[in-house]
């Protein structure tokens, strides 16, 4: 198990030079990362030519580690996860799993989408269980092992119930459990807590945290919530705007085990403090290139006599973003 907390703040800026980033790995701890990524790169195809959307990322985790990623919308965070989980291949770089190269990754990790994606015909606990049915586990003993968690994620007494009478926290417990049943030692988790109500997302928040403790998984986990990535994060990453690139490294270096009171201190507000400086000059950045760009395109149909409607600029949109 890595070892948590330790000698204050550490920050490098990397732009995947290789002095850096062997800098920053040696200065991180002992030990062969669990996953790592070496100059990651992937363009999506597009009418007009290829979209960069991620370009040299450079990214580690260590056994036990959580790890998460913060950047603009739009910047490539969930592409990023699609091409670890092997649901996207990547233009160019390496990636690693215990030092090997992982070229087929699809069923070696775990992973938690945006949405709970709970099947409504099903109960709660036959939720919980579909990724061991995947595998080939029968029913019976499939059961038995979700039956075994249900008091520690919250969802005691609700094992008939189905989603639909459900709050949204216990939807999402119920899609971690059915992460943490397939057994993966890498967990990636894409915004979970991402649509939970505010005082649902904290009391989320001290949730996981006391269950990963007792998980020893490594996490890698996408949040737009500066204070949610500094709470959970042992390090974070900051993305740039498309094509997202690693801009900064941040070891929190607070000690663990961490409550929700942490928030307060004056060594948690210098630390977000320093992440929303990095994020918020990459979302103004997003935000003016959207605009020349979406503006430039509607004065070219202007010219050629044609009218941009509301939906077609949505449609630029998300052709902007690789969506």
């Amino acid at each position: 198990m890595v070892p948590r907390g330790g000698a204050g703040v550490r920050v490098r800026r990397l732009f995947s030079l290789p002095k850096a980033r062997a800098d920053w790995m040696g200065s991180a701890g002992a030990g062969q990362p669990k996953i790592e990524l070496e100059r990651v790169c992937i363009d999506f195809p597009t009418r007009t030519g290829p979209l960069p959307v991620l370009k040299d990322v450079d990214l580690f985790a260590r056994e036990g580690e959580f790890v998460t990623i913060i950047g603009p919308s739009g910047c490539g965070k969930s592409t990023l996860l699609n091409v670890i989980a092997g649901l996207e291949h990547p233009s160019s770089g390496s990636i690693r799993f215990d030092g090997f190269p992982a070229a087929r990754r699809i069923g070696t990790v775990a992973y938690m989408p945006q949405k709970d994606l709970l099947m409504p015909w099903r109960s709660v606990l036959d939720n919980t269980i579909l990724g061991l049915e995947v595998q080939g586990v029968p029913r019976s003993t499939a059961r038995k092992r979700a039956m075994a968690l249900f008091e520690l994620f919250g969802l005691q007494g609700f094992e008939g119930a189905y989603p639909a009478t459900l709050s949204g926290g216990m939807r999402q417990r119920a899609a971690f459990l059915r992460t943490v049943l397939t057994d993966r030692q890498i967990m990636l988790l894409d915004e979970p807590f991402g649509a939970l109500d505010a005082l649902t997302r904290s009391s989320m928040q001290e949730w996981l945290l006391r269950v990963w403790d007792g998980l020893h998984k490594t996490i890698l986990f996408i949040t737009h919530d500066v204070d949610e990535a500094v709470l959970l994060s042992d390090r974070v990453y900051v993305l740039t705007a498309r094509p997202g690139r690693v801009k900064l490294v941040l070891d929190i270096g607070l000690p663990r085990p961490r409550e929700y009171q942490t928030v307060t201190s004056d060594r948690f507000n210098r630390l977000k403090a320093e992440l929303l400086d990095s994020i918020r000059e990459e979302a103004r950045k997003a935000m003016d290139e959207d605009l020349l760009e979406l503006t430039g395109r509607a004065e070219g149909r202007k010219a050629a006599g044609k009218t941009t409607s509301a939906d077609e600029v949505a449609r630029l949109g998300r052709e902007r973003r690789g969506r």
